[in-house]
């Protein structure tokens, strides 16, 4: 890589070519200019209302250039953004909200099916004072805010630029705290390595309330000059149909998002035009997209939120053998270690901690400052790593993350209700999915259907059990001598029981 200056993500803007396409969506297109005169005026409308340098504002609504500018607005103000998973219901937003401090929320009306005006009504959050709803009154009133007053605030590489939410093992996700230089360094050592170009059209399939979509798409198309192509949300039909009509050059995701790609029914018509990117993905997965796809320099990536979130990455010119069987080197400047099979890493990338949590934040770390991941990999000679899967109990669901206490504190919540356990089982779309296992309080009465339904009305979809059984104890399905259940134990328990 290069030599790195510490720079903000408003230094970034400042410097792109103002003539060179900088976003496509379905509706819109913007140049590197009109981006950074949109997003200079989000900063001048949020500083109207009330926002200063270090507040925390929400934005919840789908990927379009609506939340780009908000989120470059923000940053121009050094007001920190807080991503909201468009998938969470009311008492998860809440949640997020209140342990942000988010003092304001940036929201569409709908998307997905879901009434976010009407969940917002039910969530209190004290310190949120601002509730921006686009296309409302409120929204016009927002923009109205913008009279082309000088933004005030001087933002530093080291400030924070994001808080991003992130499952682990407890019941609650934690607020990841990363700055304008962890993750625009990030983006732009990432880039380096997947040869990204400023004559490139980078096709965008992860969110951008995720890392992989703010960072690894975003800000990897910003530093790099190159041209970001997102649709709302993904769809592979509509991503196939987006990449051939953009000739997109570039993508990325995880094996299920590959794996949906290339089996959709319109795959063999569409003639694309991808020459790479990166893939979380495995070697059957990997050698499909090169062989399949056509993305002959596709490279194999390893990271986490808390690593802002990118940790090692091939390069575009290692050997093709390399890259499938998924060997990849860090990122310049970071330092990575194996103890016990787990990874540890070091270096610029990694968080700040876990915001208003400092419990968490000094146990995700070694004496000796290594950032524990939870991840199993293996060290090979290079220095290259292999990620090999998760040491946590947390799972994955064609992308998201969820961890099992998510989904126990919900169903325990039911009235009827004693214990619950939740693991990950395998799913040939999505990776894994969750299923759960229940045990009734004594003389109470519930169904299955009734017990999926209810975890169905509180959460997002991605976490609601697959499968579910209720039984009469846990004693023969994984319980040890102490009386803790072995998740590991009930994972093959579940497999056995639904032929998985």
């Amino acid at each position: 890589m290069s030599d790195w200056t510490p720079r903000t993500l408003g230094d970034f803007l400042a410097a792109a070519p103002r003539g060179a396409e900088a976003v496509a969506t379905p509706t819109r297109r913007l140049t590197y200019g009109e981006l950074r005169e949109s997003a200079q005026r989000v900063a001048r409308a949020m500083h109207a209302l009330g926002l200063r340098k270090g507040d925390h504002a929400a934005i919840l609504m789908g990927n379009d250039e609506v939340w780009l500018t908000l989120f470059y607005g923000a940053a121009l103000l050094g007001v920190v953004a807080v991503p909201v998973n468009t998938r969470f219901k009311a008492a998860e937003l809440e949640f997020c909200l209140r342990q942000a401090d988010c003092k304001a929320i940036f929201l569409a009306s709908r998307f997905l099916n879901n009434d976010y005006a009407a969940m917002l009504r039910k969530v209190r959050a004290p310190k949120l004072k601002h509730r921006i709803i686009l296309g409302e009154d409120s929204w016009r009133r927002f923009a109205a805010g913008d009279r082309g007053q000088r933004i005030p605030s001087k933002v530093k590489p080291g400030d924070l630029l994001l808080i991003q939410f992130t499952s682990g093992t407890t019941a609650y996700p934690k607020g990841v705290m990363l700055t304008h230089d962890s993750m625009l360094r990030n983006a732009w050592a990432a880039g380096e390595r997947i040869g990204i170009r400023a004559d490139d059209r980078y096709f965008n399939c992860r969110p951008f309330f995720h890392v992989g979509g703010s960072t690894l798409s975003a800000l990897m198309s910003l530093v790099h000059c190159a041209c970001l192509v997102t649709l709302p949300t993904f769809e592979a039909g509509a991503a196939l149909a987006m990449m051939e009509a953009e000739r997109c050059t570039l993508t990325s995701g995880n094996d299920t998002i590959f794996q949906l790609l290339m089996g959709h029914a319109d795959f063999p018509k569409r003639r694309l035009a991808l020459r790479g990117g990166w893939a979380a993905a495995g070697e059957e997965t990997m050698r499909r997209i090169i062989d399949v796809l056509g993305a002959k320099h596709v490279c194999a990536a390893y990271g986490l939120s808390e690593a802002s979130p990118n940790v090692v990455m091939s390069d575009w010119r290692d050997a093709e053998a390399l890259r499938v069987q998924g060997l990849a080197t860090p990122l310049p400047g970071l330092h990575l270690r194996t103890v016990d099979g787990e990874i540890q890493v070091r270096g610029w990338s990694v968080m700040r901690g876990y915001y208003k949590n400092p419990q968490a934040s000094a146990q995700a770390f070694t004496p000796d400052g290594f950032l524990r991941t939870g991840d199993l990999g293996e060290l090979h000679p290079g220095g290259r790593l292999k990620m090999i899967g998760r040491l946590k109990d947390v799972f994955r669901v064609g992308g998201e993350n969820v961890a099992p206490a998510e989904v126990e504190e919900v169903l325990l919540a039911h009235p009827a209700v004693a214990v619950a356990q939740v693991v990950g089982v395998p799913d040939a779309r999505l990776g894994e999915v969750p299923c759960a296992y229940v045990q009734l309080k004594a003389g109470a009465s519930a169904t299955e259907e009734a017990l999926i339904a209810w975890v169905k009305a509180r959460c997002a979809n991605f976490r609601v059990p697959r499968y579910l059984r209720i039984v009469r104890d846990f004693e023969t399905i994984g319980m040890t001598a102490s009386g803790k259940v072995q998740k590991g134990r009930l994972r093959e328990h579940a497999m056995r029981e639904f032929n998985l």
